[in-house]
C-alpha cells in the first residue's frame, strides 16, 4: 500500500555539547530543509517546559520565526498545552500568526500540562484540576474567537484571529482526546511516538464515534512516529540510541540534553529499563532506506492513519537533515 502524506514534529532539541540558541537556529534550518524537500506536508513544534533537552517552550514564537523563514510548508504546534494558557491568549497569537502567514497555520491542542508540577505552579499560579476539566469548554471558545461570529465569546473578540478560522487539532495519548476529537468533528494527533500504548484502541474509538461537521466531514486521524533513517540498518541503530538515552533518562527522573550516541545500550540500562523503554519506543521505524519503507508501510496497514507525523530525534544535526532527505527519497 502506498504511504499517507508525512509532516515533521519538531522539539527543538537541544544537543549535548550544545545550547538552546543553536536548537533554536536548527529549527528553522530544518523547516526549510523539509519545505525544499517538497514531500512533508506541515511542521510542528511542541509547547514543553522547564526542560534542559527542549528550546520550543514559547511555542508560537518559534511557529512565527519558522512561518516567516519559510514559504509554503504549513506551520503550527503539536502542540499548544492548553490549560497553561487563557484561551483568549491563545486566540491571539495564533490570530495574529494566522493574519501574517494566512493559510499557513494549524493550532493543535493537548491537555497536559507538558511539564512537571512545580512548573505548573509557576505557569498556572495554581495546580487545580480545574483546568483540565474545562479542556472541551475552552476549545469551544476558542473556535468561537477564531469565527466569523461578530459577537465573538461573551462579549469578547480575538483581534488579530476573529474570522481567521484556524485549524483546530486535538492531540492526546488517551481514549479522552479521541472521544472529544470525535465529538467535536475535528482532525485529530495520537502522540504514538512516546506514549503508544493506547495507539489502536484510540483510532478505533475516534473513528467509530466520529461526528461529521462543516470543515471535517470525515475522520483525519494522525500518528506520531519516531522515524531514523540512515544508510544502513547499523548506522541507523547507532543514531537511534541518542533518543534511547533520552527515554532512559526519563524513566530515571531526568531529562537533560540529547546525548551523543553509543555504539552499545547494554551497558546503560538493566533489563527492567530497557524494556520500558521499548515500550514507550514502540511506534518507532529505524533503519536503511528498504527498512524503513517496509516499516512504514507496515505501520500504515497497521493503523489506517491518514498522515505520519515524523519525529527524529538524532544528536547530529546533518544526520538528522540527511534522515528527513533519505526519508523523502523513499516515498518518492
Amino acid at each position: 500500500m502506498s504511504l499517507p502524506p508525512l509532516s515533521v514534529l519538531d522539539l527543538a532539541p537541544i544537543v549535548a555539547g550544545s545550547d538552546a540558541a543553536a536548537a533554536l537556529r536548527n529549527s528553522v534550518a530544518l523547516a526549510r530543509h523539509t519545505e525544499r524537500l517538497g514531500c512533508y506536508r506541515r511542521f510542528w513544534v511542541a509547547e514543553h517546559h522547564n526542560m534542559d533537552g527542549v528550546a520550543s517552550s514559547a511555542t508560537a514564537v518559534l511557529i512565527g520565526q519558522i512561518a516567516a523563514a519559510t514559504a509554503h510548508i504549513r506551520v503550527g504546534s503539536g502542540g499548544i498545552m492548553l490549560p497553561n494558557h487563557a484561551p483568549l491568549t491563545i486566540a491571539e497569537a495564533f490570530g495574529t500568526l494566522a493574519t501574517l502567514f494566512p493559510g499557513r497555520i494549524d493550532l493543535g491542542l493537548g491537555r497536559a500540562p507538558g511539564t512537571d508540577q512545580a512548573t505548573m505552579r509557576a505557569l498556572r499560579r495554581h495546580l487545580s484540576s480545574a483546568a483540565e476539566d474545562r479542556f472541551p469548554e475552552d476549545v469551544l471558545e476558542l473556535q468561537t474567537y477564531f469565527s466569523h461570529k461578530p459577537e465573538g465569546w461573551q462579549g469578547v473578540r480575538a483581534i488579530p484571529g476573529q474570522g481567521t478560522e484556524v485549524p483546530i487539532w486535538i492531540l492526546g495519548s488517551s481514549l479522552y482526546g479521541a472521544q472529544l476529537a470525535a465529538y467535536l468533528g475535528l482532525p485529530y494527533s495520537f502522540a504514538s511516538h512516546f506514549a503508544p500504548d493506547l495507539l489502536m484502541q484510540a483510532l478505533e474509538v475516534y473513528r467509530a464515534q466520529y461526528r461529521p461537521s462543516e470543515r471535517h466531514p470525515k475522520p483525519h486521524a494522525m500518528v506520531g512516529i519516531n522515524v531514523i533513517v540512515a544508510q544502513s540498518d547499523e548506522e541507523a541503530q547507532r543514531l537511534f540510541t541518542s533518543l534511547q538515552q533520552r527515554f532512559l533518562g526519563m524513566v530515571r527522573g531526568r531529562r537533560g540534553p540529547l546525548p551523543p550516541p553509543v555504539e552499545d545500550m547494554e551497558p546503560l540500562w538493566s533489563p527492567a529499563e530497557k524494556a520500558q523503554v521499548a515500550r514507550m519506543l514502540a511506534e518507532s521505524v529505524v533503519g536503511s532506506p528498504v527498512t524503513v519503507r517496509a516499516g512504514l508501510r507496515a505501520t500504515a496497514e497497521r493503523t489506517g492513519a491518514d498522515e505520519f507525523i515524523v519525529a527524529c530525534a538524532v544528536h547530529d544535526f546533518p544526520a538528522r537533515l540527511r534522515s528527513y532527505e533519505l526519508l523523502a527519497e523513499l516515498v518518492r
